[in-house]
């Protein structure tokens, strides 16, 4: 027979708290992101504090004390993260943390970190030769770049090409406020140095491989020993990139070239790394940063994964330029990049270009020239070459690079260039090494506290409630299931790391739990003790202590909002754990305790004082009634 009108339908709720629990496991088992076996698929995303690892926090140090852009923090992420990827260190997380903090995690194992906040370099080159630097097959063409002169403001002449044939943005002086240089040529696609990729890819260098007590000579000197005399003494002997379709024996030679890591490759000579084809750039791209930061020496670098160049020493550097942006030239309708330059710098810049159109000495080989047979200044941030324009005049003023730019890629390598000119400095805050073993503990006796509150909580709820402590035992259990459900989707999805901090804002939430049901349980025996059936008092007991439970828990909750939006670190790890497991407390509160009550309310165990645990209130009860039907008796009698 269905219940009278108005009357609650238990099985409702408890068919829609299936149904969510239904839905979140099929998120656990089968969404995207769910790999391996069934058992870990049920593993949650934990924190260095639980399986051990590297974390450091970088705070960015502005002149003025002030929080940097957050575009400048965002770059500056993007070449950290490359950096930490650069040293081969897995599944490690770089993430910016409030205004100015970025924080690097590195899980289950311990790793030097301790140079990869240092400010990236940039670098203008003159590109000496050029080689094919053996990349994949697919990576994009490399663009090369013009330069013209623009006396007196007339427009200069432009749209060179790189030596590869592929078209390419030009550089232009720009005379004045604004007088952009027309004539850009088309630029393809864009490429780490054609129209300057954001944040250094996978195979931009990372962060340098600490060489420990070992001087460079005593590296090269392991190196060397290595590779063995024979390929050193040849490899030394090169005068030009070796030519194995001529000198089968040669490659046979340069063989053990093959066999060294990136940072190994990193300590050899420039000739070395230029002229043996088995240093390619794959590795080349992948070494340490700072592999090719000394200003004073020739280094190779490469451009688009395939494209390896000998560069000339850095006779302008970062700080030299005062800013870069990007800007619609209005004499042509097309996007540019300006750059301005300092003082001295401005002098640098202009005997660089001077000594780049006369190619001096003949230093720029045949194919390092561009399609005006000048020579190129390869832009250099960390190991990356992020543009290469060829210089067809000497420039005297402030330059702009032009091409077929779009108003994105145009704002992208002026950022670049400014990041590289005015870097953002980092003062390391806090750095732990947390062994493998330290993090177990700390993940076992989190798990015991929390063991341990709950078994608490239970004791008590049986002890004092008898028959609702069942009630009490089911729904902290449903709680915490769906409270692990929630841990291991969030971790995939938005990356929540479980902390020692988050499994203390679960322990507290357990007070929160019982805080409710001691609210409706109380409430139930004061609708008793005012004379009403246990049955009859579920669902007005329901009635008053809801909105209790409600402002309780949302005050909880506003508290851990609060709270994760003021603090960082495994502060904000405690109350996103907190708010989390109390919105589910209150799931379980409307689709489960109270539902689960008034299917209680209707067996004979819920009537005996001894099993329900309404012993006193029951009592309380009878006692109140008996006197009244004694009365009732002397009356008739």
């Amino acid at each position: 027979m269905a219940p009278p009108q108005g009357q609650m339908r238990p099985g409702r709720q408890l068919a829609v708290l299936g149904l969510i629990f239904t839905v979140l496991y099929l998120l656990v088992f089968f969404a995207a992101g769910a790999k391996g076996s069934w058992t870990e698929r049920l593993e949650p995303k934990l924190g260095l504090d639980l399986i051990g690892g590297t974390r450091m926090t970088l705070e960015a140090a502005t002149e003025a004390g002030q929080a940097p852009p957050a575009s400048s923090l965002e770059e500056a992420r993007q070449i950290i993260q490359a950096r930490v990827d650069g040293r081969g260190v897995a599944e490690a997380e770089v993430v910016t943390e409030g205004n100015r903090n970025i924080v690097i995690s590195v899980p289950g194992q311990n790793a030097d970190l301790d140079d990869v906040g240092t400010p990236a370099e940039l670098r203008f080159r003159k590109v000496l030769k050029t080689v094919d630097g053996g990349g994949p097959v697919n990576a994009a063409p490399s663009p090369g770049a013009s330069a013209s002169p623009a006396p007196s403001g007339s427009p200069a002449p432009s749209g060179s090409a790189s030596p590869s044939g592929s078209p390419a943005p030009d550089v232009t002086s720009s005379p004045g406020a604004g007088g952009g240089q027309g004539g850009g040529a088309p630029a393809p696609t864009p490429t780490p140095s054609g129209s300057a990729s954001p944040a250094p890819s996978a195979s931009a260098s990372a962060a340098p491989a600490a060489p420990g007590d070992q001087t460079l000579e005593a590296q090269r000197a392991a190196v060397e020993q290595k590779v063995g005399a024979e390929a050193w003494a040849a490899a030394t002997a090169l005068q030009a990139p070796a030519d194995f379709s001529a000198d089968p024996a040669l490659a046979e030679k340069l063989k053990p070239f093959a066999e060294l890591t990136p940072q190994e490759i990193r300590v050899l000579p420039a000739s070395i790394q230029f002229n043996v084809p088995t240093i390619t750039c794959e590795k080349l791209d992948q070494r340490p940063p700072g592999s090719i930061k000394e200003s004073d020496q020739q280094v190779v670098a490469c451009e688009s994964g395939q494209q390896k160049n000998l560069l000339d020493v850095a006779k302008v550097e970062g700080t030299d330029v005062e800013d870069a942006d990007g800007v619609l030239d209005q004499t042509t309708s097309q996007w540019v990049v300006s750059l301005d330059f300092t003082g001295s710098g401005q002098s640098k810049w202009t005997n660089l270009t001077r000594e780049a159109y006369n190619n001096t000495d003949s230093q720029c080989d045949q194919a390092a020239l561009g399609d005006e047979g000048r020579c190129r200044v390869a832009v250099v941030l960390d190991n990356q070459i992020i543009s290469s324009p060829e210089i067809q005049g000497v420039l005297t003023g402030d330059s702009q690079i032009t091409g077929s730019f779009t108003n994105a890629t145009a704002s992208e390598l002026a950022s670049q260039l400014r990041y590289g000119a005015l870097p953002l400095t980092f003062q390391p805050q806090e750095a732990q090494n947390i062994t493998a073993t330290l993090g177990t503990e700390h993940l076992r006796a989190g798990l015991l506290a929390a063991g341990i509150g709950m078994l608490l909580v239970i004791i008590y709820a049986f002890f004092y409630y008898r028959l609702l402590g069942s009630v009490i035992f089911l729904s902290l259990v449903l709680s915490a299931i769906l409270v692990f459900g929630a841990l291991v989707v969030l971790g995939r999805q938005i990356g929540f790391t479980l902390t020692l901090a988050g499994i203390a804002g679960f322990i507290v939430s357990l007070g929160v739990a019982a805080d409710s049901f001691v609210i409706y349980f109380e409430r139930l025996k004061d609708e008793i003790r005012d004379g009403r059936s246990p049955r009859s008092a579920v669902p007005r007991a329901w009635a008053r202590a809801r909105r209790t439970i409600i402002s309780a828990n949302a005050i909880s909750i506003m508290a851990a909002v609060v709270l994760y939006l003021v603090s960082v670190g495994t502060v904000q790890g405690f109350a996103f754990a907190l708010g989390l497991a109390t919105i589910l407390d209150l799931v379980v509160v409307f689709l489960f305790r109270h539902p689960i009550m008034a299917m209680f309310a209707r067996t004979p165990a819920f009537l005996s004082p001894r099993v329900s645990g309404l012993g006193r209130a029951l009592h309380t009860q009878d006692d109140d009634e008996a006197p009244t039907t004694g009365k009732t008796r002397v009356k008739e009698a």
